[in-house]
């Protein structure tokens, strides 16, 4: 087998475990009896749709008729008020709108709130909601667009093609550089590439533009949310093995590869949609006065962290209050972070009769004074305003938040008995604290 060969086929497989399940799944999968659940939600993996590179706008950085098809078969009435407007421009004028409000606010932003065009308001995607799946809301849901293009040419000024980009409603997210060891390359490879091949000055490579870059090879993941040249900061996305770094190898009885969760896990639908709506966050850079230093990134989750928090989210949602759970984190490996991203989900967690899990969250620090890493990170991570309240005063602002059943209370260690005293006063009410 050829050096060529043997990277192809591992883009191939990836790609179709994109597309399996969907309409244009690979030759012999289209029939195939897969009996592994859904890795996270409802829906399979695969089920992403085919696009070829010539589908991709270099200039507008989408894919065009995936956003047109999209918005026609979810918002037709809001379209109709559009085209009134423009009249025959309206696809130009409608995407060249789009190009630029993701150019100027993020693909993150957009796709989380949509945008506005004369007068009319769009959706670029739809998310399952806390509570309450009704039938038009699980057909919205059902409408998101997921596509893979392999080999695309980005740029309007060279040739230079990305191993793979995925899409969702015709706007990237994710890129990736894949390498194989059989072709003598490997993931270092992969992140030598994108430090110094892939010019961050690109529209589809700018800050913002994509939510997450991923360097792959058949053992190891990692992945950065910004391209900077060789400043650029690749973080592992691997599962552990044996307790240590990498991945697990793939048991004998088994075909794939090692860094198969990837694209069958992490890449599906459900939890891309996941993602985006509750772990993809853009945070602002603040120096130890708490003052903005106007630096901004995007937090992209640690495969563990990602793990930890659906697991406990999901045995909550099954099991209720009055469950005992126990994460260890090692030193800087995220774990205010990781705090931060359960207490916003636990937050609105709703069981399966459609009732809220816990009345309140209490985040609970053992600092004497509160921690500021813990308390901008829980603030940043708040996308409805008024949900955190920091409790770093006096008891009773601690009991006053408590009575009134603030969403998010943080506060530190010593005020414990305060909580507990508190807690037991309050019949009827269901609390999820968080001890750091």
């Amino acid at each position: 087998m050829s050096p060529e060969v043997s990277e192809r086929s591992f883009e191939e497989a990836i790609e179709c475990g994109l597309l399996q399940h969907g309409p244009d799944a690979c030759v012999g999968d289209a029939n195939a009896v897969h009996e592994t659940p859904a890795p996270y939600g409802d829906t399979p993996p695969g089920g992403y749709r085919k696009r070829a590179p010539e589908d991709y706008d270099r200039a507008l950085c989408f894919l065009p008729r995936d956003v047109v098809d999209f918005v026609l078969a979810t918002q037709p009435k809001e379209w109709q008020k559009l085209a009134q407007h423009h009249g025959a421009a309206v696809n130009e004028q409608f995407l060249k709108r789009l190009a630029a409000e993701i150019e100027r606010r993020g693909a993150l932003d957009v796709l989380r709130s949509g945008m506005k065009d004369s007068g009319c308001k769009f959706k670029l995607a739809y998310f399952r909601p806390a509570s309450g799946l009704n039938e038009e809301t699980r057909r919205l849901h059902a409408a998101n667009l997921f596509a893979v293009v392999r080999q695309i040419r980005y740029s309007e000024k060279n040739e230079k093609s990305l191993d793979l980009v995925l899409f969702l409603n015709g706007i990237p997210i994710f890129t990736a550089e894949l390498k194989n060891p059989l072709n003598g390359q490997d993931v270092e490879d992969a992140i030598r590439q994108y430090m110094t091949d892939r010019d961050p000055r690109e529209p589809l490579l700018a800050y913002g533009r994509c939510l997450a870059h991923f360097a792959v090879d058949p053992d190891l993941v990692y992945v950065t949310t910004q391209l900077a040249g060789p400043k650029t900061r690749f973080l592992p996305f691997n599962q552990g093995k044996f307790g240590g770094a990498g991945n697990p190898p793939v048991p004998p009885t088994r075909k794939g590869y090692a860094t198969g969760y990837l694209w069958e896990e992490t890449w599906a639908r459900d939890s891309v949609l996941d993602l985006v709506r509750q772990f993809i966050h853009e945070v602002e850079e603040e120096d130890e006065k708490g003052r903005k230093t106007g630096q901004r990134f995007l937090i992209f989750p640690r495969y563990q962290q990602l793990d930890a928090v659906r697991k406990l989210v999901a045995h909550a949602r099954g099991a209720g209050a009055g469950q005992r759970y126990l994460i260890q984190h090692s030193a800087g490996s995220g774990k205010s972070f990781t705090i931060a991203w359960l207490a916003h989900q636990l937050s609105t967690l709703h069981d399966a009769n459609d009732r809220r899990v816990f009345d309140s969250i209490v985040v609970i620090t053992d600092r004497r004074v509160l921690d500021r890493q813990l308390q901008t990170t829980m603030r940043q991570f708040e996308q409805t305003l008024g949900v955190v309240e920091n409790i770093d005063k006096t008891s009773r602002q601690l009991k006053e938040a408590l009575e009134s059943g603030k969403t998010i209370i943080v506060t530190t260690l010593q005020k414990f008995p305060v909580i507990a005293k508190e807690i037991g006063e309050l019949p009827g009410k269901r609390f999820a604290v968080i001890v750091d």
